[in-house]
């Protein structure tokens, strides 16, 4: 009796059933045979190196990697998963994940992973020899370590400043044509350091956030100390509105200067925020409130115009406050769209609801956001790092800054009262001059070492965490390469069996363990191509 044979096999019927351009063909064999035998010619010219546009198997091997609570692991190689089901055994929590890798799965497309750079970061950093700074860079910036490809820094003095200053302060006294503009020794500092950094990773982003005008630009005349009418004086309160009367010119050439300063000791400036927190007013830091139809002409009428206008490709990213006023960014995109590229959002809305940017995506799905700002320390839980990363990812985020990137052992140096005087950052600089990382490093680190700049999100299910906190949360991803990244939160007190089926067909298995931030790196399907387009 001649043998029989079941066509397709198991596994490849699984993936076409999955697939939303094949699923349909399964009741016409013959032309679904046709497809299949394409597919495997498209195959075999790839591996014959023919190059026709579909993505080669980025490898053969697995890989797991993992950071924990404890310590124990910190970027940490381990037991890699398996092809399959695995063998849980008996005794074992288990755990079930599905990610949609095919076409109908694709999200946002990431650009970077990074921190804040602020004047306690240039400090603390320039403390170093040159060869300790170097070699920390290179942890910093390059797959040595985390691979961060976006960095925010302060325009001008923070809480993380030694002093308050901005770049024009001209002892209080208006200068209108900024004829006194000078980036000084803070802001010189910043910029060289930024410089090095891009010497280092030269398609590294940098974001410009202000933490306020300089003090004669505001009603109050005061940089830091005054908290009362502390506004831009830009004829907003008056019957004229914004441009009528005040400094909003100036204000927007502030900015064009500022990038340009920074551009000339090779800092390329991509995007500015032109207020840090516009809702926040506190005297004992650089602050200043900024009502939203207010940055919305600011920004349509007068900075956008200028950067235009100086040649500039520099964007603006508006709002850089929390999750709880949503109605901020909007107000300035349906005013002012042609000049802004992002919306960025802080972590201290209470609770933090990072549901708010999948909303604000379906609204405007070509408008890119990023969690730009949280705070480090370590009287938090080790989850906080993974948290503020991974909730943005699973809800449209590109990107992902800290606060800090690095700071002394006593969170600082920083100003006497007003704004944090805890926070550590990624990196402490300790008083011998040598760096330490922090947990919240390992943590994003687990996201931004195997998740590059280019890697597209995709949709996830199954992810979960109870009122206690114990629970499940995962992002995946596919990367430039063809390889797949899953990262999974383990937030119970015991390792977890978990298996992740893909919807292209494969399924994968694997042991993370209890406390853990694990990373599992996949080799690709390579039956569909890889897009960067949004």
């Amino acid at each position: 009796m001649a043998p029989s044979y079941n066509w397709p096999p198991a596994s490849l019927a699984k993936a076409i059933n999955r697939h939303p351009v094949l699923r349909p063909l399964q009741k016409r064999r013959g032309i679904l045979a046709l497809v299949v035998l394409v597919l495997v010619m498209v195959a075999l010219a790839l591996g014959l190196g023919l190059g026709l546009g579909l993505k080669h198997h980025p490898g053969r091997y697995a890989s797991a990697h993992c950071s924990d609570e404890s310590g124990k692991y910190q970027l940490e190689s381990i037991a890699a998963p398996v092809v399959g089901y695995g063998n849980p055994g008996p005794a074992a929590n288990t755990w079930n994940l599905t990610v949609d890798d095919t076409i109908s799965g694709y999200k946002q497309i990431i650009r970077g992973f990074g921190a804040t750079v602020t004047d306690a970061t240039v400090e603390s950093f320039n403390n170093q020899t040159d060869s300790s700074l170097e070699n920390l860079l290179n942890f910093l910036l390059t797959d040595t370590g985390a691979n961060f490809s976006l960095m925010r820094h302060t325009i001008g003095a923070s809480d993380l400043s030694p002093v308050t200053y901005t770049y024009d302060d001209n002892d209080g006294k208006p200068d209108e044509d900024l004829s006194a503009f000078s980036l000084g020794e803070y802001g010189t500092a910043m910029a060289k350091l930024l410089a090095q950094m891009k010497q280092i990773k030269p398609d590294m982003q940098i974001v410009g956030s202000s933490w306020s005008a300089p003090g004669w630009m505001k009603l109050n005349g005061d940089l830091a100390d005054d908290s009362s009418h502390n506004y831009l004086n830009d004829g907003w309160f008056t019957s004229g509105g914004v441009g009528s009367t005040g400094y909003s010119s100036s204000f927007a050439q502030y900015f064009v200067k500022y990038i340009q300063a920074y551009q000339g000791l090779g800092a390329k400036i991509d995007a500015i925020s032109i207020q840090n927190e516009p809702l926040n007013t506190q005297a004992g830091y650089p602050t200043m409130y900024v009502h939203a139809n207010e940055s919305a002409k600011l920004i349509g009428d007068h900075v956008g115009p200028a950067l235009k206008s100086a040649g500039l490709n520099t964007t603006v990213w508006t709002f850089d406050d929390n999750t709880d006023n949503a109605y901020y960014p909007q107000t300035v995109l349906d005013y002012a769209e042609e000049f802004v590229s992002a919306v960025a959002w802080h972590c201290y809305a209470s609770p933090a609801d990072w549901t708010v940017l999948t909303d604000f995506h379906e609204q405007n799905p070509n408008t890119e956001q990023y969690m730009t700002e949280c705070w480090t320390s370590a009287s938090l839980n080790w989850t906080h790092a993974a948290r503020f990363t991974m909730g943005p990812l699973q809800n449209w985020a590109n990107g992902v800054t800290a606060w800090t990137l690095g700071a002394d052992e006593g969170g600082g140096p920083h100003l006497g009262s007003g704004g944090c005087d805890s926070c550590d950052g990624l990196v402490t600089i300790n008083k011998s001059s040598q760096y330490d990382f922090n947990i919240a490093y390992y943590m994003m680190a687990q996201f931004s070492k195997y998740i590059p700049p280019g890697a597209r999100i995709l949709q996830g299910n199954g992810s979960y965490t109870a009122s206690n906190g114990n629970g499940i949360q995962s992002v995946a991803s596919l990367n430039p390469d063809g390889s797949r990244t899953v990262v999974i939160e383990n937030t119970f007190g015991h390792d977890v069996f978990v298996t992740v089926d893909f919807i292209s067909g494969d399924t994968w298995s694997g042991d993370v363990p209890s406390s853990s931030v694990t990373t599992w790196v996949l080799p690709g399907q390579g039956l569909f191509p890889y897009s960067t387009e949004n």
